[in-house]
């Protein structure tokens, strides 16, 4: 049985929060499925609003909302951050008393090909958002931001103290701009706020669009893989269960204004990250070595120093047991 994220089906995993509401947008999503399994696993009543876009498989969102629509504590809503009407009403009927934002259109790459869709859901689905914080006067406003705020950034690890206007990508752009406006809602509102700038997230239930996903769904059948920069990159891959513990933390700890960087401070490299996938399933990857993407970036790696600081972010988990566990999953899930 595949099983809802954040423990054994109806597990409570921490104390009751019965009188806190919270608002996951994308909770369809690869991260906003697993934290909203987290969150009601530990007693919070979770209000999932999603709008189940075809950016790729619908079918993959409806069977992570199938493990979560059980539990008596969610409530899940069919709508679009950007249809403020909807979020008026969703607020109206909810005491909401904190959100975590996670719905985005995501990708750097689709960036490039439809821009509008990120100027529509990143920017005027953001503001709703902040509008609803204001007008409700919700405890505490968390917001998915990206390490690739970063673009051209030559330091490594990634501070968040290093300046970051410098976007190489649309996407980028998108979520330095949620930060700013973020940071204005705070100080014109008093609205605490908290940016999580995440650094490439895997697990069970991942984006069919991820590195992880596509490889591993090529090697099983078959098919070439794309290797870009010819091989030569490192990511901060970070496994799905620690992004969800830190940010859990940021939601139960409001702060006037904070950027924290999560991500697991050890790069690796691509080549590494492929021969790993190969060694858990036993078979080689054919590969298309090409040049790098635009948009793209050779490195990334997070310095973690002020999250586990202020969040007591530790992340656990080693690469290749999130990439076996994330195999384990794929072939229950795919019958493969």
């Amino acid at each position: 049985m595949l099983r809802r994220p954040g423990g054994r089906m109806g597990e409570k995993t921490g104390m009751a929060f019965a009188d806190q509401t919270i608002l996951v947008t994308g909770s369809a999503g690869f991260i906003g499925f697993h934290l909203s399994g987290k969150l009601l696993d530990m007693g919070y009543n979770v209000v999932g609003i999603d709008n189940l876009n075809p950016y790729y498989d619908v079918g993959l969102k409806k069977a992570r909302l199938d493990l979560l629509n059980p539990h008596e504590n969610f409530r899940f809503i069919k709508g679009d951050i950007q249809d403020l009407p909807t979020l008026q009403q969703v607020f109206g009927e909810h005491q909401i008393t904190r959100i975590c934002n996670l719905a985005a259109q995501a990708g750097v790459r689709h960036s490039l090909k439809d821009p509008f869709s990120y100027q529509k859901s990143n920017i005027e689905g953001f503001l709703n958002l902040l509008e609803m914080a204001r007008k409700f006067r919700v405890e505490n406003f968390v917001y998915a931001s990206s390490s690739s705020v970063y673009g051209k950034n030559k330091n490594n690890p990634y501070s968040v103290e290093d300046r970051v206007d410098n976007p190489i990508s649309l996407y980028a752009a998108t979520k330095k701009a949620n930060e700013l406006m973020a940071h204005a809602y705070s100080h014109l509102y008093d609205i605490p706020c908290t940016g999580l700038r995440f650094f490439t997230v895997y697990g069970p239930w991942g984006r069919p669009d991820m590195a992880l996903f596509l490889f591993t769904d090529a090697i099983f059948h078959d098919r070439p893989i794309n290797v870009f920069n010819y091989g030569d990159m490192r990511r901060d891959f970070t496994y799905i269960d620690d992004i969800v513990a830190g940010t859990v933390s940021a939601i139960e700890r409001p702060v006037p204004y904070e950027i924290f960087n999560l991500g697991n401070s050890d790069a690796t490299t691509l080549m590494d990250f492929i021969q790993a996938i190969e060694s858990e399933l036993g078979r080689k990857a054919e590969k298309n070595m090409l040049p790098m993407q635009p948009g793209d970036v050779a490195e990334t790696s997070a310095d973690i120093r002020k999250s586990r600081e202020k969040l007591g972010f530790s992340p656990k988990t080693p690469l290749k047991e999130g990439i076996r566990a994330f195999i384990a999953w794929y072939r229950e899930y795919y019958s493969v």
